[in-house]
């Protein structure tokens, strides 16, 4: 089945935008790139704003689709889906095409908190953050706040660690971090 234009220009500019950033990427490299006519592109997405917002929005929903089917393949108990989140990051960091996360970099190039690309991020995040507070209840955690804060901080942390590849085995040590963690507050 072939991809409408719409889902070829989204895609190559999503390739770019995670490839080069969002402000090194201009609207004549992905016309030129997905080889339409600028016209054609200002049909689908009436801005370069439309696109990355567009961009954004596809990131978070395929991300959060392969990254919960993942954790829960991995895991029976809220404990063991806890753990499994630093197995599906270390899979992640591994992965030919990983890039880092989309949503830390775009944060750091659209810094002012109420800029649309910022605050998509910052959606992004408090998913992440929500996902592993429902894990962390369900475990029964006695102090699920302090444990939930930790295994976040835990999570982006790794993400951060194996984007600027200063450690090759992040998630693993992520993972034997949160194992403590996990214990210390069950």
């Amino acid at each position: 089945m072939r991809k409408s234009k719409k889902e070829h220009i989204l895609q190559v500019a999503s390739d770019l935008f995670n490839k080069q950033g969002i402000r090194a990427t201009g609207v004549d490299q992905v016309v030129a790139e997905s080889q339409v006519a600028k016209m054609t592109l200002y049909n689908h997405f009436p801005s370069k704003e439309e696109l990355v917002l567009a961009y954004l929005m596809r990131q978070d929903e395929q991300w959060r689709e392969w990254f919960e089917r993942s954790v829960n393949k991995r895991g029976a108990t809220p404990i063991e889906k806890l753990l499994a989140v630093f197995d599906v990051l270390g899979e992640w960091f591994v992965e030919p095409n990983f890039n880092g996360c989309a949503f830390i970099k775009t944060a750091s190039e659209y810094a002012e908190h109420s800029h649309p690309y910022y605050e998509a991020a910052q959606q992004y995040k408090t998913y992440m953050r929500d996902f592993l507070g429902t894990l962390v209840k369900e475990a029964g955690a006695a102090k699920p706040d302090a444990l939930t804060n930790g295994l976040y901080l835990l999570v982006e942390g790794a993400i951060t660690i194996a984007m600027l590849q200063t450690d090759l085995h992040a998630a693993q040590h992520a993972r034997e971090t949160a194992q403590l963690l996990i214990e210390h507050t069950a």
